[in-house]
């Protein structure tokens, strides 16, 4: 068995993807730079709950972390949903965002899903489905308006999060450097997305384009933000994202962090960056779907 990985509970697992990984790699490309990875730091106005149990496969659990605001006045729920190529990753990745966006008055649920090594698409769609739905009940045993629902996804997790928002009920989508179609000119996606896809687009070209939020993306999708590294590639299929949105009148930005790598929002400078656009985006949007 490779570097890397590990089997829990006969479970394979591809454990490459770490702050500390994202950390060595950057600093290749960015020696002069004093990257650090961002940690968690526990604030005291967050109540933290780690490997909730959400959903049962029978042969096991999958689990999420959940971060609640303590004066529980929620301004929304947000389903945040880990990077690392539909492999790897895990949802401690996104803690120091969750906890930044709980202090803000969000309600954050970040859930495991079913990586590549496990089960092929679609079944991570299947369990963020489940859990979206989970969030949804919780928020309303807690008294929070569940027409305020969020989804902001990481690199794959991006990818996931703007599927996941064009094809169900949600109010506000971010997707962080994310692709959105598969095969597209500006896409590079090879053997990651061939082995969470079960095949290449020459033998599984349906799967590529249903997989892609971009064939789904309509009149009705909610309000998107959009935040990218310096690799067009990890956003393929954005502008003609925007356009359906602005031809509709719907709410969409960008910004791109022209000098970033990959996995940015796991790395200072840019993390502080990253969670301020999220939630000016999301005070400016989220908060006027309250009907």
């Amino acid at each position: 068995m490779a570097a890397g990985w590990v089997v829990a509970g006969q479970v394979p697992r591809d454990t490459s993807y770490t702050v500390a990984h994202t950390v060595a790699k950057a600093l290749r490309h960015y020696p002069s730079l004093d990257i650090e990875g961002v940690e968690p730091n526990y604030p005291e106005s967050v109540m933290s709950t780690f490997d909730v149990a959400y959903k049962d496969l029978g042969y096991r659990s999958l689990v999420a972390n959940l971060f609640t605001p303590k004066e529980r006045r929620f301004s929304a729920a947000i389903l945040m949903i880990h990077g690392g190529g539909w492999r790897a990753g895990s949802p401690g990745l996104m803690t120091p965002m969750a906890e930044r966006l709980a202090e803000a008055g969000y309600l954050v649920m970040v859930p495991e899903y079913r990586l590549s090594m496990e089960a092929l698409y679609p079944a991570a769609i299947d369990d963020l489905k489940d859990a979206l739905q989970w969030t949804r009940d919780r928020s309303k045993a807690m008294g929070m308006n569940t027409n305020r629902m969020v989804i902001l996804g990481c690199s794959a997790g991006g990818q996931l999060a703007t599927l996941l928002g064009t094809t169900t009920d949600v109010q506000a989508i971010v997707d962080i450097d994310g692709v959105l179609a598969f095969k597209h000119p500006d896409s590079e996606e090879g053997a990651m997305a061939a082995q969470w896809l079960g095949g290449t687009y020459e033998e599984v070209p349906e799967l590529w384009q249903e997989a892609s939020a971009l064939t789904h993306v309509s009149a009705s999708t909610p309000p998107t933000l959009f935040l990218g590294s310096k690799y067009p590639r990890f956003l393929a299929g954005r502008q003609e994202y925007m356009q359906v949105l602005e031809k509709a009148g719907t709410y969409t930005a960008v910004r791109v962090f022209e000098d970033a790598p990959h996995s940015f929002w796991l790395l200072s400078p840019w993390f502080d960056a990253t969670v301020a656009e999220v939630i000016k985006f999301l005070n400016d949007t989220i908060l006027e779907h309250d009907n």
